[in-house]
């Protein structure tokens, strides 16, 4: 439901700075915004006004700007406050406000309710809200101009005409359903078949799509597993482009798990540096190594790096691949290619990228092998961003999809399960945008944002 009373909150984040912004929407606000001003305000019209404390002190000279509902953000009437930045003023001025608008209830809004609203209100769908929270928060050029897109809708887009098609599909079927004495040879129909691969082919596209926006959004968990002293720092290290772990030539110098954020291609990598596995009456290296086998059950991708000599008996290397998922991309490195001969060199592995972590070497070929492992290519781009749970969404009724094409082959008898897996990927759609989504879990998405927006 939406709250009926007003909220106010400081839309710029804490700290000093030129500009702070206090933000109030509600209905009906033109009696507090001639109050807070002084007088009467044309809307999205700047007003130069004294900003005054609770006691009545002018503390500022501010500007006001009124947007009146619909015309706004959250759809309902809204006064956005321009101020100096510093965190006294604000505070003081809020105050100031909070009592102005007490008889009207105004109160101080939660974690993302300025966005639950515009959407309550149907100013924006749900993507678009999440893309809000994804602008402030991108890490990367990529995730900018991905959280852009899906804040102009072009994922939404591509999601409503899903809908479409399914709808399209499904009014076909059902009136098969509702007049069977027609006859109608619905699965032998050829416009029905051609719908149903334009619809699987269309979710295939987008679910790509996401998979690559959640990429940018997400990044990937890339695990470094090895032996003790096969120079598994010495590349994070390397790939980070600073000295963020020790190296030394004694083995067994990391004792614990060490993680960077490292970006590649505008790709944000999350690179675990990890104990080196061997056996050890050392306490310390023991729980460190524990943590390693942790890692490798939950990475995303792992690099299993060798060095000539190093790895000793192939059992570690066998209880390293019983502990990686299928569907987990394994990139076999050897370091320290600078040691070998030009015999070995000539018979390198297949499948192996050959690096020299001390003198650089293979680097850029590490990082390409990297981006293709995780699905990714230099100089491709996802067209807008997504969440795991956009990913999730469209798995779903992916599977639906294919439930429904292999009742296709079961004849007629099959229609009402057929027109049933169809209903159940066109709910699954739903959740993406927000028009078929619980409560509990659209209060969780928003908690996530920050307050003022």
């Amino acid at each position: 439901m939406i709250k009926k009373h007003p909220i106010i909150a400081i839309a710029t984040p804490p700290g000093n700075g030129g500009v702070g912004i206090i933000r109030i929407s509600g209905e009906n606000l033109l009696s507090l915004v001639e109050q807070v001003v002084g007088k009467p305000i044309k809307p999205r019209t700047a007003e130069l006004f004294d900003l005054l404390d609770a006691k009545g002190v002018c503390i500022d000279s501010a500007l006001a700007l009124f947007f009146q509902a619909p015309a706004s953000f959250t759809g309902e009437d809204v006064l956005e406050i321009h101020c100096h930045g510093g965190q006294a003023v604000l505070r003081l001025a809020q105050n100031h406000l909070l009592g102005l608008g007490k008889k009207m209830n105004l109160t101080l809004a939660e974690p993302g309710e300025f966005s639950l609203r515009a959407y309550l209100n149907g100013k924006l769908d749900l993507i678009q809200a999440e893309a809000i929270a994804d602008l402030i928060l991108a890490q990367s050029d990529a995730a900018v101009r991905g959280a852009a897109r899906s804040l102009k809708g072009e994922f939404s887009v591509k999601v409503d005409d899903l809908v479409s098609l399914i709808t399209k599909l499904r009014v076909l079927v059902e009136s098969t359903l509702d007049f069977p004495e027609e006859e109608i040879d619905f699965l032998e129909n050829a416009q029905a078949r051609g719908q149903m691969k334009t619809i699987t082919a269309k979710l295939e596209e987008l679910l790509a799509h996401a998979k690559q926006g959640r990429l940018i959004r997400d990044g990937a968990s890339l695990v470094l597993v090895g032996a003790p002293n096969v120079g598994k720092s010495s590349l994070l290290n390397c790939l980070a482009g600073e000295e963020l772990a020790i190296v030394t030539p004694v083995a067994g110098t990391t004792r614990d798990r060490i993680k960077e954020l490292i970006l590649i291609d505008d790709i944000p990598i999350h690179v675990i540096d990890t104990a080196g596995l061997r056996e050890t009456r050392d306490e310390i290296e023991r729980m460190g190594i524990e943590r390693t086998w942790d890692s490798i059950k939950n990475a995303d991708i792992v690099m299993l790096i060798d060095a000539a000599g190093v790895w000793g008996e192939n059992k570690t290397k066998e209880q390293i691949q019983a502990l990686i998922k299928p569907s987990v991309p394994v990139i076999r490195v050897f370091n320290k290619m600078d040691l070998l001969s030009a015999d070995d060199l000539q018979n390198k592995e297949q499948n192996t990228v050959y690096v020299s972590a001390t003198n650089k070497l293979g680097i850029d070929q590490l990082k390409a092998a990297i981006l293709a492992g995780i699905g990714k290519h230099p100089g491709q781009e996802g067209s807008f961003m997504a969440r795991r749970r956009h990913v999730e969404a469209l798995l779903t009724a992916q599977a639906h999809l294919k439930r429904a094409e292999q009742l296709s082959l079961d004849g007629n008898q099959s229609l009402e399960l057929f027109a049933e897996e169809l209903r159940l990927a066109q709910d699954a759609l739903g959740e993406i945008t927000g028009k078929l989504l619980p409560d509990d879990l659209l209060g969780k998405i928003f908690s996530e944002f920050c307050i003022g927006k």
